[in-house]
């Protein structure tokens, strides 16, 4: 199980990538494996803002549909593409060409509430 150090994650199983007051969010390895085989990426939140917690948009595999909860207050800047004709990159690539959003953070002192990599680890039993 991949779970980089460098990331934070949430309970809801996304990650998240800080850059300035830019976030870049994805799912976890643990929750595509979980998932399955991802078929389609839906998020019709873009450029809107958004508390941290709410439903941003929705993975579908081929067994199930699963929401997608912001980890951090903002406007959602940025939706990868590239998953409109490959969802199955974030099978292959959640922490890279996986990823999914990009919120400009309206409160990074939300990020103090997000997991670190070990937290993560405890809360999946990895």
């Amino acid at each position: 199980m991949n779970i980089p150090s460098e990331l934070k994650y949430t309970k809801d199983h996304e990650w998240v990538r800080i850059e300035g007051d830019v976030a870049t969010v994805g799912i976890t390895d643990f929750a595509q494996s979980e998932l399955g085989d991802i078929v389609y990426v839906e998020v019709e939140t873009l450029d809107e803002t958004l508390a941290a917690e709410e439903i941003f948009g929705t993975v579908e595999a081929v067994k199930t549909v699963s929401d997608l909860f912001l980890p951090l207050s903002g406007e959602i800047i940025e939706f990868n593409t590239i998953l409109e004709d490959e969802p199955e990159k974030v099978n292959k690539d959640p922490y890279g060409d996986g990823w999914m959003i990009k919120i400009k953070c309206s409160n990074l002192e939300e990020v103090d509430d997000l997991l670190t990599s070990d937290a993560y680890k405890n809360l999946i039993g990895a």
